[in-house]
């Protein structure tokens, strides 16, 4: 697949190759995210001004945009400075003004002429009683005048930019839309009702009313399918490349597993016992494994995941498992370590902070397959870390890990089965287009021994009965966090928030019962502070959002967090999963300023109305949008023009299955639907995908 097809040129070339594009126009237009011809294809009308004709604007409810034919009667030069030209000018039926500011008198006589006729179009307001179109948007001689679309399509537009040259510049390259073959599945094609791409692409853009511009409109959903589609055939393309690259099976024995499965005081839910079967039997097969694990907030993951790094050491092998951040890494090895013993493996951990002799002492036990799990941060990613037979890795995802990623990882060993792990549920639309490339594995059950967390709603007024409360708890040998908000995306305000409250506290309950993390603290004294708190030493642990993720003390059942209304629901949700893990009931305290945006409070009662991580994350995708959902800067999610991930879901999982039968039916896209698709591709810019065919 050597270039780019012929036909497509076009639609490549420069965008100065348009009428009425110049270098300047070009430029603003890059604001807009358009850089050729291609682009203005997809950028679609987002409304539309009603024009058809009407011989008279008497009997029309204004301000509204009319289009008539007028007699030109009378030009009223300006009385004063800064006043107006005015025109009297006759319909069928009434006469009205025309409005002219700052207009050239000679001009004003060429355009409309004593005594001629001209179709006028435009917004006509009543001023001081009298009815009135101040500069009509088209002045057209009646010859002309069917030239006008009786509904006028309406651009995005961005300053430098008039939707006269927008339109024209989109009917241009419209006209350069080829005639392509059939991407698409016919049967699909048929049972929807679609146009062919040029034809839905012409369609688009001339639409004869409102109906036209909704997402619902046959050619628009046609157009969003081609998108969703393009991008899952990429990710397809990306699984059967992995997949096809020999894996190596691993065959478990079960021996390990059994050993922790008897030294575990609990017996694991349905949900936990199917997913480790799941895996399992993929990493028994001869392909290679991409598995996305997702479970709720205190699902169970970590148990799955040892299960699966077991069966890597059954086979003979090593496993690793990867967490964002060192206190993360430090929490798996906490948990991870006696579980491992129990069955005789070796775990350690490796992280930035290991130097010197220790760590070519990791390093050499490593090589030598001395070390069966490493536990660690990207730091195991660096090049002078050699496993002696790496065959699972598993990576504690929080959204930090792209594609590209996950192939890298793949290169640690010969052929590294990949589990991803997640603590957001995804919905299923956004999973499929973040993950599209992976299996997915869901855990739907909360294990045993995980309390519920009653969440209650508390203006900030009441702080002091908030903190006498916490008093109260204490003595009772009861443990708390206490998490400041959010200031502005500035860490360092946020940390002066969390020694403010952490000085106040530590006055009303005591030296040495409050502690303090944020993320400007040296990581020493961060660890010093978390592991007070898990011992118990400290009782209450005053926060940034440093300990969203993953820290584990069952003691801690009490969880405030302050400045509820600067947080997003998903992570809300993961504070609030920080407790109800021990065998005493529960409490959440979202503290808000008051007055509450509808959609902060929309957001709280949410969270007091379920515990829920997947009906939660639906709630947060409708009122937040994909990109935010997965932190646009890292979602690695995919800029579709026209497709709509929150409303068109089910557009997109059709898109999905219809990919993966496409490319296990024709990997190598060589029939001829497949070389349709490859144009597809070429047109929808996804160069991955292109690279892979030409490779494989």
């Amino acid at each position: 697949m050597s270039g780019r097809p012929e036909v497509l040129f076009p639609l490549f070339a420069s965008l100065e190759t348009l009428p009425g594009v110049g270098e300047k126009t070009a430029k603003a237009l890059g604001h807009l995210h358009i850089e050729a011809p291609r682009d203005l294809l997809f950028t679609l009308p987002t409304s539309g001004i009603d024009r058809r004709f009407r011989p008279t604007i008497k009997g029309v409810t204004l301000p509204a945009t009319v289009t008539t034919e007028v007699t030109v009667e009378r030009h009223h030069p300006p009385r004063a400075k800064g006043r107006p030209t005015r025109i009297d000018v006759s319909d069928a039926e009434t006469s009205f003004s025309l409005v002219f500011f700052h207009a050239r008198a000679d001009w004003l006589q060429r355009q409309l002429p004593e005594g001629a006729k001209r179709v006028v179009s435009g917004k006509a307001e009543v001023f001081d009683g009298v009815a009135q179109m101040p500069h009509p948007d088209h002045i057209l001689a009646p010859d002309e005048a069917g030239d006008l679309p009786s509904f006028e399509p309406v651009y995005p537009l961005t300053q430098g930019v008039t939707l006269k040259t927008m339109t024209k510049a989109a009917a241009a390259s419209v006209a350069r839309a080829p005639d392509l073959e059939e991407w698409t599945d016919p049967s699909l094609v048929e049972r929807e009702g679609w146009p062919d791409w040029k034809t839905a692409i012409s369609a688009a853009h001339t639409p004869e009313g409102s109906a036209d511009l909704v997402m619902t409109a046959p050619a628009r959903k046609r157009l969003a399918y081609d998108e969703l589609f393009a991008h899952q055939v990429t990710l397809a393309l990306a699984r059967s490349r992995t997949r096809h690259r020999k894996g190596r099976a691993s065959q478990a024995t079960g021996q390990l597993q059994r050993k922790v499965l008897e030294a575990l005081p609990y017996q694991p839910t349905d949900a936990q016992e199917r997913t480790i079967r799941e895996i399992a039997e993929d990493m028994g097969t001869q392909q290679r494994m991409t598995r996305l694990l997702q479970g709720d907030v205190g699902s169970g993951k970590t148990l799955v995941a040892l299960m699966s790094l077991l069966v890597a050491v059954e086979a003979g092998g090593q496993g690793v498992m990867m967490a964002p951040t060192e206190i993360l890494a430090r929490q798996h090895l906490a948990g991870l370590r006696p579980l491992a013993e129990s069955a005789g493996v070796v775990l350690e951990i490796l992280t930035g902070r290991d130097k010197g002799s220790e760590r070519r002492a990791k390093l050499e036990a490593l090589r030598n397959g001395d070390i069966q799990i490493l536990v660690g941060t990207h730091a195991v990613f660096q090049k002078d870390v050699e496993f002696q037979d790496l065959r699972l890795a598993v990576v504690d995802e929080q959204h930090r890990f792209g594609v590209t990623q996950r192939m890298e990882l793949g290169q640690k060993g010969q052929a590294v089965d990949v589990l991803v792990m997640t603590a957001t549920p995804i919905p299923r639309s956004l999973s499929l287009a973040h993950y599209g490339d992976m299996d997915l594995s869901v855990l739907d059950e909360k294990p045993p021994g995980r309390t519920p967390v009653t969440t209650a709603l508390v203006s900030s007024g009441r702080m002091d009965e908030v903190v006498a409360h916490l008093k109260t708890a204490i003595k009772e040998g009861r443990q708390a966090y206490w998490v400041c908000p959010l200031v502005d995306e500035s860490e360092v305000l946020e940390q002066t928030a969390a020694e403010e409250r952490f000085k106040r506290l530590r006055a009303i309950l005591g030296e040495g019962v409050v502690g303090l993390v944020h993320g400007q603290m040296p990581p020493r004294e961060k660890d010093a502070a978390m592991a007070d708190f898990v011992t118990g030493k400290t009782k209450v642990l005053v926060a940034t959002t440093v300990i969203e993720v993953g820290v584990d003390v069952p003691n801690a059942s009490i969880m405030v967090i302050e400045g509820a209304e600067s947080f997003g629901l998903a992570q809300l949700h993961q504070l609030r999963g920080r407790v109800g893990r021990g065998a005493t009931s529960s409490t959440c305290l979202l503290l808000y300023q008051t007055p509450l945006s509808e959609s902060a409070r929309r957001r709280l009662e949410i969270l007091r109305e379920t515990e829920d991580g997947f009906r939660i994350a639906e709630e947060d995708l409708a009122m937040r949008g994909a990109g935010d959902v997965l932190g646009t800067a890292q979602s690695g999610l995919p800029r579709f023009r026209i497709a709509d991930l929150e409303r068109q879901g089910a557009l997109l999982a059709t898109a999905n299955a219809d990919a993966r039968k496409l490319i296990a039916d024709d990997p190598d896209l060589t029939s001829d639907r497949g070389r349709a698709v490859r144009v597809l591709l070429w047109l929808m810019e996804q160069d991955k995908a292109i690279s892979m065919i030409s490779v494989g």
